[in-house]
């Protein structure tokens, strides 16, 4: 049992800390990993920013996670899908509603500061938890094509049978607990709370700031303040992630 995400990030943070000094790439899943990535990039002095992905929402319970779908919208698809009611058309109708809800939050991040490329980097993907892993999947499938020199998945906590898709898709695994009885990742925190995209750009901000010359900050918060002034909001965009990671 973790207090938070940050106690979590703190104790995965020692498990990775033989990769601080390698100025590793810490790509978060949005929300809720995102402070824990911030705190991961300041104890390993590497760069923090998103990876976005969403699990595919089962017809009947938003929680349950048919598959996943990234921003360029290549998709994963549980082979266990139609059974859950998730007919041709349906499985269609959600990969357009989470891929327009990616899309809009990359539009919003990007006012904080282009994406950070994966290329040739050591990269450590974070989330809080996985229970089916479909979204972990698709965000390390959608890594390797960009050609990282390392793939390594850090989470705090997985289910047996997230952890078995995800080790033949990553070059290294670190998982801190793998408990007998997983319901959802909510269970094993004593505080879960919902992280908003307000916060997601706080964090991607802060980082920014922390690890960018003065020069270069100048302009990006020039760029960064213009492009924010006409951004709609994303409160009636905002949904939780929780146990269908």
């Amino acid at each position: 049992m973790f207090k938070d995400r940050s106690d979590a990030a703190q104790q995965l943070a020692q498990r990775l800390m033989r990769y601080r000094g390698q100025h590793p790439l810490i790509l978060t899943i949005p929300r809720g990993a995102v402070p824990m990535g911030r705190i991961l990039a300041e104890a390993l002095q590497g760069d923090l920013d998103v990876v976005l992905v969403h699990k595919l929402c089962a017809p009947f319970d938003p929680e349950v996670a048919i598959g996943a779908v990234d921003e360029n919208g290549h998709t994963w698809l549980s082979p266990h899908a139609s059974t859950l009611g998730a007919s041709a058309p349906y499985v269609q109708a959600e990969r357009q509603r989470q891929l327009q809800l990616l899309q809009e939050r990359r539009r919003h991040y990007t006012a904080i500061r282009a994406p950070i490329s994966a290329v040739g980097r050591l990269v450590i993907v974070v989330d809080d938890g996985l229970a089916t892993g479909a979204t972990m999947m698709a965000a390390l499938i959608a890594l390797r094509a960009q050609r990282p020199s390392r793939l390594v998945c850090a989470v705090p906590v997985a289910s047996t049978e997230a952890l078995s898709k995800i080790r033949p898709l990553a070059d290294e695994v670190i998982c801190l607990s793998v408990p007998p009885f997983f319901q959802g990742v909510g269970q094993f925190y004593e505080m879960f709370e919902q992280v908003s995209d307000e916060e997601v750009m706080a964090q991607l901000h802060q980082r920014t700031l922390f690890n960018e010359p003065p020069s270069s900050l100048n302009q990006a918060n020039t760029s960064a303040s213009a492009s924010r002034r006409p951004a709609a909001s994303l409160a009636a965009s905002k949904g939780a992630v929780h146990s269908g990671h």
